[in-house]
């Protein structure tokens, strides 16, 4: 079942106009984002032993992914500040979407990403959308360095999550949480990568809570790929490796950001192997109907791993922001192993296929 709605604009735009930094002169064009599922868990909520378990399905947003709904201000307030293109570097969801925007604004995109290491169904999306594309010979750190860099010497709008309004738009979903269940959860459960989002939750509860439009705030708590665990470790990782692309990260942009919501929510932040994360991949779909990317399913990885590692659910309720849709990575389904039958066209045939003569 999904949680209930109220009659709103879908648009964050339009529903959370007063709470974002928009002036008269910022366009309010929108592709539609905001206002996605929050669905509650048949299977695993109960198995973790919690007393509700949601799932928010942000990569329900225009382009597959949570990205969208910073790019929505990012974007229209580079146009309101007279760029007439915009830059990112990316692992995918970010071009993808940067491109989008772009293109609904009449901006160029030009999209730094590290060759070879990006999901075909993101990058897919970027050329669709008509963005100019650089496979640069190294990892998303390194795109990032070179996109910094070329917006201080170009006149072109980087919006990685570097760009203070992405961060604005993405806290709408914690008002979103909020608006839906009454109040906010005991704990909401984030993948980290750049570590952008797991800030713009804790800014958006945080918010919500000064406004009293929620009586708490939950325990923020975020997970690494154990291959791309920077925060958990303390340091930077040259050259981090995870299944989980969207989060492949060896040093976030927004960590101190990141450090902040979970020491000021008593939250925490720990690695998650990629059996661990697969795992939780292949049960999504198949025990809870919910196709996402392998980086998303590190939020309900997590939870699991905290479980054995001691943590107690009952009484509780969680909310994991599942953030990438799953045919953004359509070649990590494909390894998923398959019940096939092959038989002619015929219909006694298939019956027996089946076993079902």
């Amino acid at each position: 079942m999904t949680a209930g709605k109220r009659d709103v604009p879908r648009s964050i735009l339009e529903r959370y106009a007063d709470l974002l930094p928009l002036s008269e002169r910022t366009p309010r064009l929108s592709l539609g984002e905001g206002d996605t599922p929050l669905v509650r868990s048949r299977v695993l909520g109960p198995e973790l032993g919690l007393d509700a378990l949601y799932f928010k399905l942000d990569f329900m947003n225009p382009t597959g992914s949570f990205k969208d709904r910073g790019m929505v201000v990012a974007v229209a307030k580079a146009v309101e500040d007279g760029a007439t293109a915009v830059l990112c570097a990316s692992t995918g969801n970010t071009s993808a979407s940067a491109a989008a925007y772009a293109a609904l604004h009449g901006l160029d995109a030009f999209v730094l990403v590290p060759a070879g290491r990006i999901a075909a169904g993101k990058l897919a999306q970027a050329i669709a959308h008509g963005a100019e594309i650089v496979h640069i010979d190294g990892s998303f750190d390194d795109a990032l360095r070179i996109a910094r860099a070329l917006a201080e010497r170009h006149h072109v709008a980087l919006v990685n999550s570097v760009n203070p309004y992405r961060l604005e738009g993405q806290k709408t979903a914690a008002f979103e949480i909020v608006d839906e269940l009454a109040d906010a959860p005991d704990v909401l459960s984030i993948p980290v990568g750049n570590a952008g989002n797991i800030t713009a939750y804790w800014r958006g509860f945080e918010q919500y809570y000064r406004l009293e439009r929620a009586r708490r705030r939950p325990q923020m708590w975020g997970f690494q790929a154990a291959g791309a665990a920077p925060l958990v470790l303390g340091a930077p990782v040259e050259r981090p490796e995870t299944v989980a692309s969207a989060i492949r990260i060896g040093n976030p942009a927004s960590w101190q950001g990141a450090i902040e919501a979970r020491d000021a929510s008593g939250g925490r932040i720990a690695a998650v192997t990629d059996d661990e994360i697969l795992e939780a991949y292949r049960r999504l779909p198949r025990e809870e109907g919910i196709f996402c990317e392998p980086a998303s399913a590190a939020s309900v990885a997590g939870l699991f791993a905290q479980a054995r590692a001691g943590a107690r659910f009952a009484g509780r309720t969680a909310v994991c922001v599942l953030t990438g849709s799953g045919l953004k990575d359509p070649d990590t389904a494909l390894t998923i192993e398959a019940v096939r039958h092959d038989a002619p066209a015929d219909v006694e045939a298939v019956e027996r296929a089946l076993g079902w003569s």
